[in-house]
């Protein structure tokens, strides 16, 4: 750091010299988050110094937090209070690391617990098994890549705290049978969480009713991420739970705030996000979100028409905008199109394909470019 600063003209200089390394999204189709809504990218510059880990001082934008999170129970089927039973995070990393937290709290009686899930589940567990000491087990998929039932039971046992079901995995964009996961979680008393990070904003504009959400008595806890279909600005997640009490498990003592205690991972939270949230969400309503998800689903299948038309699969029919194609070599594929064409793809560990996420980022034109692409190489 320099003893002398530089001028207004020469910082913007440099910012946009490095925004102009950064990828741009149009030929992102490895990640699950795409540009803002411009009315949230508005909201979040107006908030910019609101913090939410002392809402205390910022009581305007703490009553946002609690309309979102009225909205969000709206999403999810959660009929009480939600406004009270959760709070707005980083992201799904975050709320899967507090919804373990909260199985751990609530189980003081076990002392070496172990929470299942399916071997699709995010790396974020991981870093809650690194984090806590939880015992993480993997439970393995069935031939359409959803978790096997039976083997999520034959993994339970006296110290198992949880469960964990996913609706729209990370790689094939899968949904858990989460109702035959419930009915285990009753049948055992147990926590049963359910990662809906990506799946939350996209499967309730779907034409097809999925039972993975609050409407399933067995749930307990969900994440769901504003900041990838929901169109907020990054970093903008939320966390729910069926009863405030599961809430109080993760309650803090926070002397020298204007507020009592806090249930927050992070003590600094971002009220711009919570703004953000907000105002998209408002902007677009249901409907606006049913046409969002419609022109990404339109476009996937677009894909899957251009890539069958090559001689190209699916390994599962696409669930929702999420699709991995089995393409020879998708390796040395996946390469060819970043160094020849500057496409950013990834490839599925499981079987091994090119995987695609088609966000409202990718327009017509640009699936055409890709297939083209793609037909080249193939």
């Amino acid at each position: 750091m320099e003893e002398t600063g530089i001028s207004r003209e020469e910082i913007l200089s440099i910012l946009k010299n490095a925004k102009s390394a950064d990828t741009r999204y149009e030929r992102v189709l490895s990640s699950m988050c795409t540009y803002p809504h411009e009315i949230a990218v508005l909201a979040h510059t107006q908030f910019i110094e609101a913090n939410m880990g002392d809402p205390g001082l910022f009581p305007g934008t703490y009553h946002l937090e609690k309309q979102v999170l009225k909205m969000f129970g709206s999403l999810l089927h959660h009929k009480n209070n939600p406004e009270n039973c959760g709070y707005l995070t980083t992201g799904g990393t975050e709320s899967n690391i507090q919804a373990i937290r909260s199985m751990v709290n609530g189980r003081r009686d076990i002392k070496n617990p172990n929470v299942v899930m399916p071997e699709s589940a995010h790396f974020s567990f991981d870093k809650v098994a690194d984090l806590s000491g939880v015992e993480i087990r993997k439970a393995s998929l069935d031939k359409t890549l959803k978790v096997d039932i039976d083997s999520v039971r034959s993994l339970i046992n006296e110290n198992t705290i949880g469960l964990v079901g996913i609706a729209g995995t990370t790689e094939f964009g899968q949904v858990d049978p989460i109702e035959e996961l419930s009915e285990i979680a009753l049948e055992k008393g147990l926590f049963l969480h359910v990662d809906a990070a990506f799946g939350g904003f996209v499967l309730p504009f779907m034409g097809v009713r999925y039972r993975y959400d609050f409407a399933v008595e067995g749930v307990t806890s969900m994440t769901i991420d504003p900041h990838k279909m929901g169109l907020s600005t990054i970093p903008s997640g939320g966390l729910m739970f069926r009863r405030s009490e599961y809430l109080d498990d993760l309650e803090i003592h926070t002397p020298y705030l204007s507020i009592s205690k806090q249930y927050s991972l992070t003590g600094t939270r971002s009220g711009a996000a919570v703004a953000s949230t907000y105002a998209v969400m408002r902007h677009l309503g249901k409907e606006g979100y049913r046409r969002v998800v419609g022109q990404c689903m339109e476009q996937t299948q677009n894909i899957v028409t251009g890539a069958g038309e090559m001689g190209i699969g699916t390994v599962i029919d696409p669930v929702m905008n999420v699709l991995a194609l089995r393409v020879p070599n998708a390796d040395d594929v996946r390469k060819r199109l970043l160094d020849e064409f500057g496409w950013h793809v990834s490839i599925t560990r499981n079987p091994r394909a090119l995987r695609l996420v088609v966000m409202p980022h990718i327009a017509g034109d640009i699936v055409e470019l890709f297939l083209n692409d793609l037909e080249k190489l193939i």
